[in-house]
């Protein structure tokens, strides 16, 4: 049996029958009791909050050290393989890349390796994932690469008559005093986002506006700015690092002007490493499921780009760049230096958001995957604090490498001990075998960071996916790439955040607007003009909106209903006019057309033939004051299609309505009004009656019979309304000083 005869099957057979009367608001609440919630004092509340148990202090232990946590429970025979094996191949991953990327953040290559070791150790305490990677990443490294190049520029001038080897040294030490405070800076934000939300800044709430294409157009910007800046290296040619404002454009002008100059040699261990690092991904990608774990290629390709240097002395004989020197042993803390806070807190705060966003992203991703949960808030903590204290010991920002990540799970890694052993692997370099790196070609690490860009590049195909899904999406995405290319990385964030913002507003206050239908002989009602069995009922216009109703769409909403539906109470009541001016003329009597009708204009003026002051800041809850019937000899001379008596509003999509909105909504339930038309409210959620409530819109108890429980509830009092009056032989509807009348039931 397909589906289509099943889904005949079942809709010919289940049917449900309902016999309730019809719900508006007033009848619902007779038949409703709120439940008693019962408060706790003040007294209560401080008590509970001061009051200390072993099982809260045992909480908070959890809370702030969930090591504490899970390493009692550790199954040491389930995983303990599982880590060894994941820690020995991040590890072997971890230490060319800490040198490569120290090379993006503009500061000597040691510093990456202990940018590897004292923040992984510190979230293994701290943080709540099981298989994230902590330690360099390339968009942060070369954010901060960024900063430290714009304060501390290739050609500043080093006061004190040094050489150049000298004032080389004396560079690197500024700039890792730069990143340092910067790194710093960036972990007190991280660590105190939650407080800052809730004050001016307001970190937490930007945040929530980092959408995946926003992240994803912001990445990719960022692998074009590592690759352009990594060229220089890969050729072997000697040019200004620039930042800023079209500083990628710059830096590919530079390179371009100096390819003449390029190292051969070079040019040539850099391209070797690069297709065997291509070419080993890709054995790895078809292979994996055969494969124990991945091949270590960047580990191996070191080690043979190391081995090739030192064998034939490449630095000496073809002028060959090298990592150089990596003095063993770990430094002494030091105090960054906070005088440069005022400098450099722009980039902080686009670093610490950009780093916490990448990877709380890859946390969730590998949580789900394997069924456990992550807690926000305590990753800001761990981050803040690898960040914040890392910096006393010379790091850099660091975040989640997500190719490292992979590796630490993809090779069985169960917990953070398997980022430990890691960890002390880089240690292992640091205090001993450092040295033997120093011959190691900066071609080498040029290739493995472009290789490594490979994912973030593939990032291209979400164009045409977006442009197939979301238009929205997609400008947020070119958008957002294009400024962080052009602007630089930090004011590219700062402009992909606003442009995200005004999506949010343009969404808002365009939304799309229906007029709804009857699927026959059901309660169920659908857009019209998307399906030819669905049919208007006749008398009834049905016009929904999927937006709330505030100051930026309550104009064009108001303007849309009358668009939408074809129901303008203006041009209705010229046609009235007109109508009763030729029915006057017909039967001679010119002061018929005053006789007729109760009320015309939607204004009235006073007994001094002024109209009254208003005051336009106040709110009016109109009476519903509808016109007595025309005579039937007058119907002949009104336009086809004046035969609406109500509109009815679906709020079933209105999650909330501000004063702006409440004001509209009372002057569309007048202005019908004035022309003979109920406007009926119906699927309202507690927090629009809330909000209704609150801005007086029930002023007049009248008004509450037009509020109904959904859609099919305001059709049926429709109607019933409506057969009353013909059974009455005339419709009027309670005025304003009147008891709210007794809905019928269906």
């Amino acid at each position: 049996m397909d589906h289509a005869e099943e889904n005949e099957i079942l809709g010919a057979t289940k049917r449900y029958y309902v016999e309730r009367p019809i719900f508006s608001h007033p009848v619902l609440q007779e038949r409703l009791h709120k439940k008693d919630k019962v408060s706790d004092s003040i007294g209560d509340k401080l008590k509970q909050a001061f009051t200390c148990t072993p099982k809260k202090i045992r909480n908070i232990i959890y809370m702030l050290l969930p090591i504490t946590k899970w390493l009692p429970a550790y199954k040491f025979k389930e995983y303990v393989l599982g880590d060894l094996v994941s820690g020995i191949s991040t590890g072997v991953l971890q230490l060319p890349q800490g040198l490569a990327f120290a090379m993006l953040a503009a500061v000597p290559p040691v510093f990456g390796l202990y940018s590897s070791f004292y923040p992984v150790i510190m979230y293994c305490f701290f943080g709540t994932s099981r298989h994230v990677s902590i330690g360099p990443f390339a968009v942060i490294s070369l954010m901060i690469g960024g900063v430290a190049v714009r304060l501390v520029p290739d050609d500043i001038v080093i006061p004190g008559g040094v050489n150049a080897t000298n004032g080389t040294e004396a560079r690197d030490a500024l700039r890792v005093k730069v990143a340092m405070s910067v790194t710093l800076l960036s972990g007190i934000i991280q660590k105190k986002k939650k407080k800052f939300c809730l004050g001016v800044c307001r970190f937490g709430f930007v945040a929530i506006y980092l959408t995946e294409p926003l992240v994803r157009g912001f990445t990719t910007a960022a692998a074009v700015h590592v690759f352009t800046s990594m060229l220089k290296y890969l050729f072997g040619v000697k040019t200004k690092r620039y930042s800023g404002i079209f500083s990628v454009v710059y830096s590919t002008v530079a390179v371009l002007q100096n390819v003449k100059n390029l190292n051969v040699c070079s040019l040539g261990v850099g391209l070797m490493v690069f297709g065997l690092l291509l070419g080993g991904k890709e054995f790895n990608e078809r292979f994996k499921e055969k494969l124990p774990a991945p091949i270590p290629l960047e580990f191996f390709a070191v080690v043979m780009g190391t081995g090739i240097s030192a064998g034939f002395n490449l630095h000496e004989s073809y002028n060959v760049d090298v990592v150089g020197t990596l003095p063993l042993g770990l430094l002494p803390p030091a105090n960054p230096d906070t005088s440069l806070f005022h400098l450099v807190y722009v980039d902080a705060i686009a670093i610490a958001i950009v780093g916490f966003s990448v990877t709380i992203s890859m946390a969730k991703t590998l949580a789900n995957k394997h069924g456990y949960q992550v807690d926000g808030n305590q990753e800001l903590i761990a981050l803040g604090l690898c960040n914040s204290i890392g910096s006393l010991f010379q790091t850099f920002s660091i975040s989640c490498s997500l190719s490292r990540s992979l590796v630490q799970e993809g090779t069985g890694g169960k917990t953070q001990l398997a980022g430990c052993l890691a960890s002390l692997m880089i240690l292992l370099v640091i205090l001993a075998t450092g040295f033997l790196f120093e011959s190691l070609p900066q071609a080498v690490l040029s290739a493995i960071v472009i290789v490594n860009l490979k994912g973030m590049f593939m990032q291209f195909s979400d164009l045409p996916f977006f442009w197939r899904t979301s238009k929205i999406e997609l400008t947020i995405w070119l958008t957002t790439f294009v400024s962080s290319l052009f602007l630089g990385l930090d004011y590219g964030l700062i402009t992909a955040v606003i442009i995200a913002l005004l999506t949010v507003i343009y969404r808002t206050q365009s939304p799309s607007y229906k007029v709804l239908g009857q699927l026959p002989d059901t309660d169920v009602y659908i857009d019209v003009d998307a399906y030819e069995e669905v049919k208007e009922i006749p008398g009834i216009k049905i016009f929904q909106i999927n937006a709330p109703i505030y100051y930026a769409n309550s104009d064009l909403y108001s303007n849309a209903l009358k668009r939408k539906t074809g129901v303008n109470p203006a041009f209705i009541m010229g046609a009235r006019r007109k109508a009763m001016r030729k029915y006057a003329k017909e039967v001679g009597n010119a002061n018929m057309a005053n006789a007729t009708v109760v009320k015309v204009d939607a204004e009235v003026d006073g007994e001094d033939g002024t109209k009254p002051e208003e005051d336009e800041n106040e709110i009016k809850y109109p009476p519903i004051v509808i016109k007595s019937t025309l005579p039937e000899e007058l119907q002949r001379f009104m336009p086809p299609g004046d035969n609406i008596h109500t509109i009815i509003l679906d709020f079933t999509q209105v999650n909330f309505i501000d004063s702006v909105g409440v004001k509209t909504l009372a002057g569309i339930v007048k202005e019908y009004g004035d022309v003979g038309i109920y406007v009926y409210l119906a699927g309202c959620s507690a927090q629009v009656v809330n909000d209704l409530t609150r801005n007086r819109f029930f002023e007049n108890p009248a008004l509450l019979e037009l509020l109904f429980h959904s859609i099919h509830d305001a059709v049926l009092g429709s109607q019933a309304r409506e057969a009353l009056a013909e059974q009455e032989g005339s419709a009027v509807p309670p005025q304003e000083d009147s008891e709210p009348n007794a809905t019928p039931e269906a």
